[in-house]
């Protein structure tokens, strides 16, 4: 008996830590309803879930690529290059569909690229995504000599605006596609192959190339699912914004990392998942709401938001990576 009892694990920080963001979303909520004037109106509700269905889109790429233990740094360059391309292929006269799969096309290439050079150099994810980021970024910048120019159907606009409908429910479309999103990611995640693969590469890849999974494939699967949501979301940022902007991905660069870091999935890969992220939109969006209400700038909201991703860090590096519990 006592050596059962000294054997078993007892419930320390780390599972306490792992309550910290779900309780932060209702208290957040909570501390705008007191601070902000009108935070708990229609409008208000809207225009959090927009913001938060664009980082949350933008997020699944990062979440996938950060439980391989990797990272995505071109997902605010793929946006630029989505966010642009629509506009100037569309205001140019070609049908939108015809844009969205070549656009849809590109950024797969783009991922798979990112994923094999990753793999077949051996060298970190963060070097070979934030060349290939430049190299888009470049690319965008080459194609419209800095001329940011174009049109998007109004339809698009719609399906993104704060004061869109979809059918009788008086919230846009974008939210319901983020919702819709959010389900198949965390059924791939749990319920397919693949999605288990992910984690098995993500805790120990030698182990797993062990157990025949086919690690490659689960690379190139990770990092064209990010460029293809990444340019997805830029897409919808262009009917967002209404015009085109190849830096209009640049915030994202800090805000999936914060996302994903924040909800709680593992720097290291291994564990976590895109369930986890939802928080992490939700709580950058709510706590970015209430520092614009502060008064704070945007140099002084990444401040803050850094700090909390290093706290938080903290706390969670404090649990042994997965490989070490097996």
């Amino acid at each position: 008996m006592t050596l059962l009892s000294v054997t078993k694990p007892p419930i320390g920080l780390p599972t306490v830590v792992k309550v910290i963001p779900y309780a932060l979303v209702p208290a957040l909520y909570g501390l705008g309803l007191v601070t902000i004037s009108g935070y708990g109106r229609h409008s208000s509700l809207a225009s959090l879930l927009v913001l938060t269905s664009l980082l949350g889109l933008a997020s699944v790429g990062q979440t996938l690529t950060m439980i391989l233990g990797g990272i995505d740094l071109s997902i605010p360059s793929v946006i630029g290059l989505a966010d642009v391309a629509i506009t100037q292929l569309y205001g140019r006269g070609w049908s939108f569909w015809a844009a969205f799969v070549l656009i849809l096309a590109v950024a797969g290439v783009v991922g798979a690229v990112n994923a094999l050079l990753a793999v077949g150099l051996r060298v970190h994810p963060l070097v070979i995504t934030l060349g290939t980021g430049a190299i888009v970024l470049g690319g965008v910048l080459t194609w419209t000599h800095g001329q940011n120019t174009g049109t998007v159907p109004g339809w698009l606009v719609q399906a993104v605006s704060t004061a869109g409908r979809t059918g009788p429910i008086p919230l846009p479309v974008i939210v319901f596609v983020w919702i819709a999103v959010s389900v198949l990611v965390i059924a791939f995640q749990r319920r397919t192959r693949l999605g288990r693969e992910t984690y098995a590469a993500g805790a120990n890849i030698v182990a797993a190339r062990l157990t025949l999974v086919r690690t490659t494939r689960v690379w190139v699967a990770a990092y064209v699912l990010s460029a293809l949501l990444a340019a997805v979301t830029g897409v919808l940022l262009a009917g967002f914004s209404g015009a085109a902007n190849s830096s209009v991905g640049q915030p994202y660069l800090f805000e999936t990392i914060t996302a994903v870091v924040i909800g709680g999935t593992s720097l290291l890969g291994g564990s976590g998942g895109y369930g986890r992220t939802i928080t992490g939109a939700l709580i950058i969006s709510q706590l970015t709401t209430l520092l614009i209400g502060a008064g704070l700038d945007t140099n002084m909201q990444e401040a803050f938001l850094g700090v909390l991703v290093i706290l938080l860090v903290a706390l969670y590096g404090r649990e042994a990576h997965i490989s070490t519990r097996i």
